[in-house]
């Protein structure tokens, strides 16, 4: 059976089946990528341009960063902090004050989000001197915050290859899988 199978794929038609499945796969990965890469609709359009703009710091809305692995996303109490003393306009606002009303948490989808198997925390990148933008994009330039690469293994390591220079010992330190996988 599997001799007919082989003698099939040798013949111009097998080529052809072969290419076509081919094709097929990789635009099926390529899809499944680009779908993975996208951002996510929000419950409300957030518009980071304004906000920063406005001088507000990023650890004000997202605390965790400091400690932990997520940086925090805010609350309806957070935002309505500011809100409730400024005038209801746009069409955002009003979702806001629903969310406060009813006392509900707001929904967001997080953007940034890194495997269970990776063990990531922004602490040491902060004390390294980086900064939020260094990862996730200049905010005064978008409303909707969206990842402005590709966050994966390969991103992560090229970052620290540089951050170790030419010290060796950084270099080991920054690379060894046991210290994003632990």
């Amino acid at each position: 059976m599997i001799d007919k199978v082989i003698l099939w794929l040798k013949q111009p038609i097998g080529i052809v089946a072969l290419l076509i499945a081919g094709v097929a796969l990789l635009s099926v990965a390529g899809w499944g990528i680009a779908e993975n890469q996208k951002t996510p609709e929000q419950p409300i359009e957030f518009p980071h341009k304004l906000h920063v703009n406005l001088g507000m710091q990023c650890l004000y809305c997202h605390p965790g960063a400091v400690k932990g692995g997520s940086s925090g996303l805010p609350t309806q109490t957070k935002c309505w902090g500011c809100h409730q003393q400024i005038a209801m306009k746009g069409s955002e606002l009003p979702k806001l004050a629903s969310y406060v009303e009813n006392n509900e948490p707001i929904p967001w989808v997080p953007v940034a989000i890194v495997p269970d198997f990776v063990h990531f925390r922004h602490r040491p990148h902060l004390a390294a001197g980086l900064n939020c933008e260094n990862c996730h994009g200049d905010m005064t330039k978008v409303n909707i915050a969206e990842n402005p690469q590709v966050m994966n293994m390969g991103w992560c390591l090229d970052c620290h290859r540089v951050e170790a220079a030419s010290d060796e010992e950084k270099l080991i330190k920054l690379t060894d899988c046991g210290t994003c996988h632990y």
